[in-house]
């Protein structure tokens, strides 16, 4: 009887997590906080690129991490990828509309590190 009680005093004294709608910071963690995706976002701000064109803008991410990521943005609804016909198929990827709203913010992230650099 005292186990029982012990464990829902236990449960108690821990705080339950918030889902993700509850806490913003939480869902743009969720959206861009892997390694890559913001970078992503931002080489796409000036229009469509194909893999091979993020590979060549970001070289020291792997092919395996940059089609992982451009999948989930695509799934997350920030980026809308694009497969022309023909042999071979060629793809591209845009911001989607939430893609684009993303941009104001990052610009602030630059100034915002420009202004405060790392201390080295």
């Amino acid at each position: 009887m005292t186990t029982a009680f012990a464990l829902s005093i236990d449960q108690l004294d821990r705080p339950e997590p918030r889902p993700p709608a509850e806490c913003p910071v939480e869902t743009w963690l969720a959206l861009l906080g892997h390694r890559w995706s913001a970078l992503l976002l931002w080489h796409l701000q000036d229009g469509r690129l194909r893999f091979r064109d993020l590979r060549e803008r970001l070289p020291r991410v792997t092919a395996k991490v940059l089609s992982e990521r451009l999948e989930t943005l695509c799934r997350n609804g920030l980026l809308v990828r694009s497969e022309t016909r023909g042999f071979p198929s060629e793809v591209s990827y845009t911001l989607s509309e939430s893609g684009r709203a993303l941009m104001p913010i990052l610009d602030e992230v630059e100034r915002w590190s420009r202004r405060y650099p790392p201390a080295s």
